[in-house]
């Protein structure tokens, strides 16, 4: 499982502020184009949410379930991107001084991502989710209050 840390300036409230708007994934996770449709209920568990990957004109329209949420603290998805496969994002939000320290952890969990050896699927997802963090940072620090 790949696991990737950062420390964002601003209380876990305020990221999961940002992590309970489904409407922003397309701005910070790295590879989502576009959130199509979200379930009113967003984060509960059973809540979903409909995106797109890739880049037109090649778009791969599928969806995202939250298993656990327990805000501010965690939020625990089930992601798919046929016909790469499925996943499992977890993001735990842990306060550290005037900041929370964000780890996202993530791994295939069905499909053909599967077929790709660990070694190799981890620092790509651990390169991804870094850029996924910083763009997530960016997000909760322009809302932070000065």
């Amino acid at each position: 499982m790949s696991t990737t840390t950062r420390i964002i300036h601003g209380t876990p409230e305020q990221v999961f502020d940002v992590l309970g708007n489904a409407w922003s994934y397309s701005q910070w996770v790295v590879g989502a184009s576009r959130v199509r449709d979200v379930s009113p209920d967003w984060p509960a568990p059973g809540a979903t949410m409909h995106h797109s990957v890739g880049a037109w004109p090649v778009l791969i329209d599928d969806t995202t379930s939250v298993v656990r949420s327990e805000p501010p603290t965690l939020l625990e998805l089930s992601v798919r991107a046929w016909p790469s496969g499925e996943g499992m994002v977890r993001i735990t939000c842990r306060a550290v001084g005037d900041g929370t320290e964000v780890t996202m952890e993530e791994d295939a969990t069905k499909g053909p991502a599967l077929l790709i050896p660990r070694a190799l699927r981890d620092p790509v997802l651990h390169r991804r989710n870094q850029e996924s963090l910083r763009r997530l940072a960016i997000l909760v620090e322009r809302a932070a209050p000065a």
